[in-house]
Parts: structure tokens; C-alpha cells; sequence
């Protein structure tokens, strides 16, 4: 349990897997509430609530069955606006399909975003 944003992206994989309508994610981060926001917009998930603790808080997530692989990309690749296709046909099953999050200087948002602003960034994870 190095790497809080690995373990939790694999709990909503695994929770996704077996058919299950909530995840319970126990060490809750700023980039992932960022993430699990970018998730609900892009409709993979329903919602999510954060419940605080004197250990630290948890995240309940409400499943929506969408998610058929979520994994955090290791190590953050720099990825440069003229690369976005390159970096869609390593992670992405297919074109249009899925979505990259990627960390930008205007924070954290999908590829899709970043396209548009025309700007480029680190690769935090992906979902599809």
C-alpha cells in the first residue's frame, strides 16, 4: 500500500468486477476526489460521498456497472498536445472510447479537455 491512488482506482475495478453497487475507499486524497469528480461528469460513476473520520475520512462510491478497467499509468508520462493520439491508442480498447485524466497546469481533467484547450500534461490514470 505504497501508492493511495493505485489501490484505490484497483478497489473500484475489483468492487466493478464482482458486481457490486458501492465501493469503500479508506484513504481518501485530494487527486482522487479530483478524479472520482471527472469520473461522475464522464458518467462511469453515480456518485460519491466523503465521510470523515478520526482516521482519515473514507469515500463511499455508488457503482454505475460502466467501469470495465480503471487503472492509475505508471510512471506519468509527459504527454505533449501533438501526442494526444499516441498515448489514446496505448491506453484506450478504441477511439472514442475511455477517457485519460491527466494532470495540466489548469488541474486535472480528461484528454478529452485537455484537446480542446490545447494544452498538454502528466498522465495520472485511465478508465474505459
Amino acid at each position: 500500500m505504497v501508492d493511495t491512488l493505485a489501490d484505490a482506482l484497483n478497489t473500484i475495478s475489483v468492487s466493478e468486477t464482482k458486481g457490486r453497487d458501492t465501493a469503500l475507499i479508506r484513504r481518501p486524497s485530494k487527486i482522487l476526489r479530483k478524479i472520482l469528480e471527472i469520473f461522475k461528469e464522464e458518467g462511469y460513476i453515480e456518485a460519491f460521498e466523503t465521510i470523515e473520520d478520526s482516521l482519515g475520512g473514507k469515500i463511499t462510491i455508488k457503482l454505475s456497472g460502466k467501469i470495465n478497467k480503471c487503472k492509475a499509468i505508471k510512471p506519468r508520462f509527459s504527454a505533449k498536445v501533438s501526442d494526444w493520439d499516441k498515448w489514446e491508442s496505448r491506453y484506450l480498447p478504441a477511439k472514442g472510447i475511455g477517457t485519460l485524466i491527466v494532470s495540466t497546469s489548469n488541474g486535472l481533467m480528461s484528454h478529452k479537455g485537455a484537446k480542446q484547450s490545447k494544452i498538454g500534461g502528466r498522465l495520472i490514470a485511465f478508465v474505459y
